[in-house]
């Protein structure tokens, strides 16, 4: 007779175990192994699949050296640390983590629920403290040299006893602080809530601007990262292609939005970071999201891509297409024309020793009756997001807009947005630029419509 017992644990089924509780050394094996071929099978191990090797092979795109673009980073985060006095940096933001260990983890999960933390020593190791049981998340990356759980303090798991948490979260940080700070017991953090700087400077940890440094740590992007950058653009632009062979009249603004995130991620991408495609009567004004409209013959169709692709590069590229077998409207050419010749224009002042300033002066702007509706900025920075910097319009200036000067390295989106005041439809274009040492060079390709071009 079956003891009854054993059959409310296991119901019916024989229970199989893997190993011998009582063998010496079996379970710590045995997690060995787990975490061994966890990491093998790692997705950034894997790589991103025929499809994406095929295009890129056809796109003469060399991999990036991986290693050495994961060192390049570190070595410029470290470089800002030293230049800023601090002994390392606390990283919460997923894209910060990633561009310090090149691992990733629930990106957008952990980008609203801070369970994920990396702490990067300017003289000494990069610990990274994941969620529970991730260990081989990283163990790619060849930069992280030590792993440790997570301790998370926000309300989710800590509920009212959030300070009881944090003082043990802040311990293991200060304990940090104090093997490889050299002495400085002040670091970088880029989000932290009121609790933590409390705790920490119990502890006599001060913090500073986290933001700051990663985002100038960000800024000038090594060859290897820019051959991730082409990968991935060409990889955002096939999916475009396939968006635009869905495109008939009858479809939906929701379906067609689909198109683009079912080929970023068949190719490895990861995620679309908003929902702006709008088409006919919704394109002006914009920032309008994406919703179940009915595209008909004739609408203009505008999106923004905002996704982050394969490498966890972000592809910031803009279109506007016209529906159907039709011809466009004479407002239809003249609002595209509008739109394209400020980008081409806007292009050409983009040389390495421009200030930001100097830039935005001389750049195209929309016609009076279009620059009420006009897009918030002329140009931004681009990488593994959106980045610094942020150069509005001449008349959007203020004292406390922040200047610069244009260095090779660094990648900018140009930004168009076209519509009259009051007018039924709008035109967005946006392209994706290097600043190289003698110029620059357009990374995005994808053509622009021609029946809205015109002659």
């Amino acid at each position: 007779m079956s003891d009854p017992g054993v059959e409310r644990r296991f119901g019916r089924h024989r229970r199989i175990a893997p190993f011998e509780p009582d063998e010496a050394g079996s379970i710590d094996a045995l997690r060995l192994k787990s975490r061994q071929k966890a990491a093998e099978l790692n997705q950034h191990v894997l790589g991103y699949g025929a499809l994406a090797e095929a295009e890129w092979h056809a796109a003469g795109i060399a991999a990036p050296d991986l290693p050495a673009m994961r060192q390049y980073r570190l070595d410029r985060i470290r470089a800002e640390l030293k230049r800023r006095g601090y002994a390392g940096a606390l990283l919460y933001d997923p894209i910060n983590i990633r561009y310090a260990t090149d691992s990733t983890n629930m990106q957008l999960w952990v980008a609203h629920n801070p369970t994920r933390h990396c702490f990067v020593a300017t003289e000494g190791p990069v610990v990274l403290f994941d969620y529970f049981s991730c260990e081989h998340l990283s163990d790619h990356s060849g930069v992280v040299d030590e792993v440790r759980p997570a301790v998370s303090w926000i309300y989710l798991y800590s509920g009212e006893l959030t300070e009881h948490k944090v003082r043990r979260w802040a311990a293991g940080i200060a304990d940090l602080v104090k093997q490889h700070g050299g002495g400085i017991g002040r670091i970088a953090v880029d989000h932290i809530n009121p609790e933590g700087v409390e705790a920490l400077a119990r502890l006599g940890i001060s913090i500073g601007n986290g933001e700051a440094l990663m985002e100038n740590a960000r800024l000038i992007k090594s060859p290897d990262e820019i051959l991730a950058m082409r990968r991935s653009i060409v990889a955002c632009e096939a999916a475009m292609g396939e968006m635009e062979a869905a495109l008939r009249p009858g479809i939906s603004e929701n379906e067609l939005w689909a198109e683009l995130h079912r080929g970023n991620i068949a190719r490895g991408g990861e995620w679309v970071e908003t929902r702006l495609l709008t088409s006919g009567p919704r394109t002006n004004p914009w920032f309008q999201e994406c919703s179940s409209r009915t595209i008909a013959a004739g609408d203009l169709v505008a999106f923004d891509t905002d996704l982050i692709g394969p490498y966890g590069f972000c592809d910031d590229l803009s279109r506007t297409w016209l529906c159907g077998d039709t011809e466009p409207s004479n407002e239809q050419r003249e609002l595209f024309r509008i739109a394209a010749d400020q980008i081409a224009h806007n292009i050409g002042l983009m040389q390495p020793g421009t200030s930001f300033r100097d830039l935005v002066e001389r750049s195209a702007v929309p016609p009076a009756d279009c620059f009420p509706t006009r897009y918030g900025v002329l140009y931004h920075g681009v990488g593994l997001a959106d980045e610094y910097p942020t150069l509005p319009h001449a008349i959007d200036w203020t004292e406390d807009t922040p200047d610069g000067v244009l260095v090779s390295g660094m990648v900018l989106c140009v930004e168009s947005y076209i519509g009259r005041l009051g007018g039924r439809e709008g035109v967005k274009i946006e392209e994706q630029i290097l600043i190289t040492e003698t110029g620059n060079e357009q990374l995005s390709t994808y053509p622009l419509d021609e029946r809205l071009l015109g002659d």
